[in-house]
């Protein structure tokens, strides 16, 4: 007789961990905020459902008081592991000051285009500290 132990491996739909949508970049702020009070710069992915839901929240990189080093391997790598459909984006600044610059502009371009490449949209990138900063909300990416 012949057995599927080959089954017991595939990957496994993840259930969302949040009960509800996150439709907004306040909603995603309120999953994120603790991450404004570090002293060092860190990197956030969290991947969703279709519907929008959280799945998980993974930390990508901790990084130095005024930088954090980003590869698009290590971003979608916990997207692809979660079958997550789009990921939102962020990284707290501890001076507490949310405007982007320009490095944060380039790594959200690049990320974008890698997600679209793979197939996982890219929702928005926050800047977290005393309060936050909405790339798509600011229009300074182009987000699908």
């Amino acid at each position: 007789m012949y057995e599927l132990k080959l089954v017991a491996n595939l990957p496994k739909v993840k259930e969302a961990s949040s009960g509800g949508a996150t439709n907004s970049p306040d909603a995603a702020y309120e999953a994120l905020k603790e991450i404004g009070t570090l002293a060092q710069e860190c990197f956030v992915v969290l991947t969703l459902n279709g519907k929008n839901e959280i799945i998980g929240q993974h930390l990508i990189t901790l990084g130095l008081v005024d930088a954090s080093l980003v590869a698009a391997r290590e971003v979608f790598r916990p997207a692809i592991i979660d079958g997550a459909a789009s990921i939102i984006l962020a990284h707290n600044h501890p001076s507490g000051h949310t405007d982007p610059s320009a490095e944060d502009l380039r790594v959200t371009k690049k990320l974008i285009e890698a997600g679209e490449i793979i197939g996982i949209t890219v929702v928005d990138h926050l800047i977290i500290g005393k309060g936050y900063t909405s790339l798509r909300e600011g229009g300074l990416a182009a987000f699908k």
